[in-house]
């Protein structure tokens, strides 16, 4: 038995798995329902169909009064993650987790990023969410590699080199400019707390983002030796304003108009072209950020990204939760939870991701090909169907 606290009232213990600018509507696509109450989608897709998870007396009416729910609803919350087919299972028990979860789960609003070339098309994608989650408010946009491939450099693991990483960068572009505010979360977390909790992280002054930091990190591991001895370069953590504090881009708040108006998709991008001519870091899309905002972000609860449970990015080894309460799980490092279970190789922290767990194995296999998956696709700007 694993023991730490967790907030009240969430029991992850259970055994019983429960079960760019033009944004179009998404439509259903018929799918065919099968005896054991799973839905069948092309490529071997089969999830559950989640619950229908309903809003509390508390939570805020929507403007839209019974129409089909708009992202410029000013009573949403907005989440952004990526959708593909070597994570999609992450994706899924993710959503579900924030659901589950939520004081408001119908005022949450998804914006999805699938690669354009992903084994399992965006249509595809887009229509599997639909099905897993019949009433959830969401858009995927398709995001092309052809903008964001020449920037990328080689990584400490091949995964980490996958352009899908980068979508993050480009939110402020792909999103509806009446978002100012979006979550950004990676594929490998489960959420344990009420989001909005998350959702109302106040930004002061004129932070762009929010996230747990950690002071204490050994900041030289993050750069190379090149890095270190250019003065000009190291020097941007010099700043007495400028403690170069860690922070993990896998859970963020965004104020996507602060990201706009201060252009930082470019200012991010020229760290990722220094690095193309001079190598000065060794992992994939977490240095250049960590450039740019370390030491300028608005702290918040370690609670919210208690990461590091998929090991390090070499061997994935197991982990353990640090010390405090949790809001947030997340799987960062290279062991993913549901490729440790099907292997029957778990950690024990592993057990706290399955409950979340909505895929439905067959005897074709399992429907991701491999955990490093493959390089993908840069938005059009554009919902899918």
């Amino acid at each position: 038995m694993v023991h730490f606290r967790l907030h009240s009232g969430v029991l992850l213990y259970t055994l019983v798995v429960l079960f760019p600018h033009l944004c179009l509507g998404i439509r259903s696509i018929p799918t065919r329902e099968t005896n054991t109450g799973a839905v069948d989608v092309p490529n071997g897709f089969r999830f559950s169909e989640a619950p229908d998870y309903r809003n509390g007396r508390d939570c805020p009416v929507s403007t839209t009064k019974g129409r089909s729910v708009s992202s410029c609803d000013p009573s949403l919350v907005h989440i952004a993650m990526t959708l593909d087919s070597a994570y999609l299972r992450g994706s899924i028990a993710a959503v579900h987790s924030v659901l589950k979860h939520a004081s408001c789960p119908e005022s949450i609003f998804f914006h999805f990023v699938a690669a354009e070339f992903d084994p399992a098309s965006p249509r595809v994608l887009t229509q599997l969410v639909r099905s897993t989650f019949p009433s959830l408010n969401f858009k995927v946009y398709i995001f092309r590699e052809d903008t964001v491939i020449n920037l990328i450099s080689s990584s400490i693991r091949q995964a980490l080199e996958n352009p899908l990483n980068y979508a993050r960068n480009y939110l402020g572009d792909m999103l509806d400019l009446c978002v100012d505010r979006v979550i950004y979360l990676d594929s490998d977390i489960v959420v344990v707390d009420d989001i909005h909790k998350l959702w109302n992280t106040a930004l002061s002054g004129s932070r762009v983002i929010g996230a747990p930091e950690y002071c204490h990190a050994n900041f030289t591991q993050y750069f190379t030796s090149v890095f270190w001895s250019d003065l000009d370069m190291s020097g941007t953590f010099s700043s007495a304003r400028r403690k170069p504090c860690y922070f993990n881009t896998g859970v963020m708040v965004m104020d996507l108009v602060r990201w706009r108006e201060g252009d930082y998709k470019r200012r991010i991008e020229k760290w990722m072209e220094i690095q193309k001519k001079t190598r000065i870091y060794e992992l994939g899309s977490l240095p250049p950020f960590l450039l740019v905002f370390a030491g300028d972000v608005e702290a918040i609860d370690h609670r919210w990204n208690q990461h590091g449970l998929g090991g390090d990015n070499v061997r994935g080894s197991c982990r353990s939760l640090h010390p405090g309460p949790v809001s947030l799980l997340h799987w960062s490092g290279k062991g993913k939870p549901w490729v440790r279970l099907d292997a029957k190789k778990p950690c024990k922290l592993d057990h706290l991701w399955e409950p979340y767990d909505l895929y439905i194995s067959n005897s074709k296999g399992y429907y991701y090909a491999h955990n490093d998956h493959q390089s993908m696709g840069f938005f059009t700007g554009s919902s899918y169907l």
